[in-house]
């Protein structure tokens, strides 16, 4: 399926296949399907309804409930409400003949109510009597209806046409319901017996207070978190079981990999407490956001950079914000350059790729986000670091590289004056170089084509179940990952092919090349969001960002991309610097031994740590991987510990 076709090299007379490494074999993973879509337009719609409702409303009213209702007390009254439906988990799961998950559910209600006080105490989990879910949508599901059409209910979220049926069955189940709220009697007034029918929502409302925030914050940092939920809705509400057996060998690096999902902010409210506010790009002439957390007095403060297409509040940079805050630095976030955020309202470029527009576009927004807060909080910001892991680390070693005033061939003319200097860098998990990663990538996603043919389809089916079962449990560092080697590799190579039609859609919506032959509709993006996935990496720089970059005058062949895209092009750059730190992992898959190679012959044992194990990003939830980050910052100023109380957020 992937065509050699890149109009730029053909007119330099080159082959586009230089720069890759191990050249793929056809892209034919085909993805199970979803609930089908067909009222996407009003689904969309109804989710940024849900969005605006979530974010303007239930957020802000929650920090004050939650500021008057204490955590037990919200805990009991969630208990409380799960204890009186009762019913319709006791009717359901007889229904779907599930015997023993009815004797458990009633185990529990008998327990719950009367020890735990009508329900308040949950004393049933306190001894270990297991939860047995049941609602009448898996009862559907369980005798043969498959939903044929995704509906997002307002106020309640992603749903079909079974489920929906099944919830309305579910509230007819609900004993509340039936509690009138008046009394009615012959020539007497109505007299009123209490709120009973509402507290079905007083309850939501409840346990909507401590997840909003993550709600919030997931509508935020998603490039089009409408689409993710859609499709693994179809997997959450499947009534099968996944088969957890693993079956083939397991791949270290990339199972590791996947333990990234670790690590994350410690303190709920931490996210809530950054204050967002934006600068003005002039060479765009737009407004490009940034999150940041100010110590109270003068420190120094550490600019991240996330990964490849993450953005601003993803989970990895909120928790890097927290890991330096809680250690007295300030922290400011910002998307990155092949995020959409950034890519619409701060990019010179429509297509990211190239590394010294992408790498010096970053620096620009840097250097206004660091004049703006030297001029709204004077004195306040010290010592200045630049820290970014994966995508993000390349983009910081290119800036430590080029410097402010330092300018390659073919990067763009530096016309905005004098850029930020940073004090040092620290570059998490970097890359060497861009386009051997890439291929990495594509080769992950296409793993599964290791598996039979006439298997392909329900194993794939299998591993999504798989990780929608996950997704319900709670997992810790100690929970053993059920996947292979095909699996694990699967799972990356599509969360970075996720990755990457979201960001051939927002270019190709900036500028539109004529590649795709379905047309870019906000509101109707299931056509073309099927036929983005069908290009890969490869396909990507050979028939978007080429192109691009040489419509526009930039030596764009592949030996030129290759080579901006390679670290050691900067090499000698890099070593005359001797703020830069590394922090790598020996069986990160995007580096080869070459790289490593390199890293250790450029950097010295001060500026360079190596951990055996980790594979990509997946150890950054390691205690002793968290104290080399801070120890990369050992010289800067940072505040004393009792200096770092959160303010109070002011979006």
């Amino acid at each position: 399926m992937i065509l050699w076709l890149c109009l730029s090299s053909f007119a330099h007379g080159q082959s586009p296949a230089v720069g890759f490494t191990n050249p793929p074999a056809a892209d034919a993973v085909v993805l199970p399907k979803s609930v089908p879509d067909p009222i996407e337009p009003f689904n969309r719609a109804m989710w940024s309804f849900n969005k605006g409702l979530m974010t303007g409303v239930i957020k802000p009213t929650s920090r004050v409930y939650r500021f008057v209702v204490v955590k037990p007390v919200r805990t009991g009254i969630g208990n409380f409400g799960r204890n009186l439906t009762y019913p319709g988990r006791l009717i359901n799961n007889l229904l779907q003949g599930k015997w023993s998950g009815a004797r458990d559910e009633s185990y529990r209600f008998v327990c719950n109510t009367t020890v735990g006080v009508a329900g308040f105490f949950d004393v049933g989990t306190k001894w270990k009597i297991s939860k047995s879910d049941a609602d009448f949508g898996q009862t559907f599901g369980q005798w043969g209806w498959k939903p044929q059409c995704f509906i997002m209910l307002p106020l309640f979220g992603p749903s079909n046409e079974r489920d929906t049926l099944g919830f309305a069955a579910d509230t007819a189940a609900n004993p509340l319901i039936y509690i009138a709220p008046y009394k009615f009697e012959a020539n007497k007034p109505l007299t009123y017996l209490g709120p009973y029918t509402y507290f079905n929502y007083a309850v939501m409302y409840n346990d909507l207070s401590d997840s909003v925030g993550e709600y919030v914050r997931f509508s935020q940092a998603e490039m089009d978190p409408y689409s993710e939920i859609q499709y693994a809705w179809t997997f959450a509400r499947e009534n099968r079981v996944a088969d957890f057996q693993v079956k083939g060998e397991q791949d270290k690096a990339s199972l590791e990999t996947l333990e990234s999902v670790f690590f994350t902010y410690k303190d709920p409210e931490f996210p809530g407490h950054g204050r967002t506010r934006s600068v003005r790009i002039p060479a765009t002439g737009k407004e490009l956001k940034f999150t940041f957390w100010l110590q109270p007095g003068k420190s120094s403060v550490v600019y991240i950079v996330p990964g490849l297409g993450s953005h601003r509040l993803a989970q990895p940079a909120i928790a890097l914000a927290e890991l330096v805050y809680k250690n007295g630095f300030s922290a400011v976030c910002i998307s990155s350059a092949f995020n959409s955020e950034f890519m619409e309202h701060a990019s010179t470029a429509a297509m990211p790729a190239y590394l010294p527009v992408d790498g010096h576009d970053v620096h620009v927004a840097l250097t206004e986000i660091d004049q703006y807060l030297n001029k709204l909080y004077p004195d306040r910001l010290g010592d200045k670091a630049l820290m970014g892991y994966s995508m993000g680390a390349l983009h910081s070693l290119f800036v430590a590289a080029t410097g402010p005033t330092n300018q390659l061939p073919a990067a763009p003319k530096l016309d905005e004056g004098g850029l930020i200097q940073f004090d040092r860098y620290v570059a998490i998990n970097t890359p060497v170089r861009l386009l051997h990663g890439i291929s990495k990538l594509d080769e992950f996603y296409r793993a599964p084509l290791e598996w039979p043919v006439t298997n392909q389809t329900d194993n794939l089916e299998n591993t999504f179940l798989k990780v929608a079962a996950l997704s319900k449990s709670t997992l810790t560092p100690q929970t053993s990952l059920p996947f292979n080697a095909i699996e694990s590799r699967f799972l990356i190579g599509l969360s970075f092919r996720l990755i990457l039609r979201d960001i051939i859609f927002s270019s190709q919506r900036r500028n539109n090349q004529g590649v795709l032959q379905h047309p870019i509709r906000n509101f109707r993006r299931e056509p073309v969001y099927q036929e983005i996935l069908h290009y890969s990496y490869r396909d990507y720089f050979e028939k978007f960002a080429i192109p691009y970059y040489w419509a526009h005058g930039l030596d764009s062949t592949a030996e030129a991309m290759e080579k901006a895209g390679d670290l050691r092009t900067y090499d000698a750059a890099l070593r005359a610097n001797p703020n830069i730190r590394i922090i790598v992992n020996q069986n990160d898959f995007l580096l080869a031994d070459e790289d490593l190679a390199w890293l250790h012959a450029t950097f010295t044992p001060e500026q360079l740590t190596v951990f055996e194990q980790g594979g990509h990003l997946g150890n950054l939830f390691n205690p002793a991987v968290q104290k080399t980050i801070l120890e990369a910052l050992s010289g800067l100023q940072a505040a004393p510990s009792k200096a770092t109380t959160l303010p109070s957020a002011k979006n």
